[in-house]
């Protein structure tokens, strides 16, 4: 694809076409033709986004990033360095990789047996945190608002707002949208001590009740 040649560091803008207006991409990244990069969507140093991907408005690719015809990276979203995207991964809004997490497709590879047909799907919801150096095996979902630890293996489904950790990663709490550690009392309700919302554990869910409204005087 054509290219602007910036001031040493900079980024430029990525060509009119299937980019909208605002979306960045650097002079050291290829994007094929048919990647569609929403508005102000940003793609930083040496990475890959194959033709037919699709990246959301205000999405962010870190260094050395590589993501495969197919995947779809919703909006907002922050991937770190050196994380690869594969067919069948899937990224709701919102969502944040840390550095080097790794994600797979195939749960019995073999170099000499070919199984792209039976690529599974991966999918993270919105709002979710996996820390630096996650694994996630293929055909696992993650709840909205999740906190995967770092350095975890993540081999089953996580829950919305669960705290998983270790190898294999296994539930040791429960999470904010803000990603605080919340404290349930005996009513099974527990406040988010960063925005003031309420959170209530009802039959091993956890879900989101109004934010407190101050009191006057």
């Amino acid at each position: 694809m054509a290219r602007l040649e910036p001031e040493p560091g900079a980024s430029v803008k990525a060509p009119e076409g299937d980019r909208e207006a605002g979306a960045l991409v650097h002079p050291t990244a290829l994007v094929e033709a048919g990647a569609v990069l929403g508005a102000g969507a940003r793609v930083w140093h040496f990475c890959h986004v194959m033709a037919g991907a699709v990246l959301g408005r205000d999405s962010s690719l870190g260094h050395n990033c590589f993501v495969a015809s197919g995947v779809r990276v919703g909006s907002g979203v922050r991937v770190q360095n050196n994380v690869s995207l594969y067919a069948g991964v899937e990224l709701e809004d919102d969502v944040f990789c840390g550095p080097s997490v790794v994600f797979t497709n195939v749960k019995n590879p073999r170099a000499f047996v070919s199984r792209k047909a039976e690529y599974q799907r991966t999918l993270v919801c919105r709002g979710a945190t996996l820390g630096a150096n996650a694994t996630v095996l293929p055909g696992v979902t993650i709840g909205s608002y999740a906190l995967v630890g770092a350095g975890a293996v993540v081999t089953k489904d996580v829950a919305p707002h669960a705290l998983v950790t270790g190898v294999p990663a296994v539930q040791v709490g429960w999470v904010s949208r803000s990603g605080e550690r919340l404290d349930f009392d005996a009513s099974e309700v527990a406040l988010c001590p960063r925005s003031g919302e309420r959170y209530r554990l009802r039959a091993g869910v956890c879900e989101a009740l109004a934010a407190l409204v101050p009191e006057e005087g």
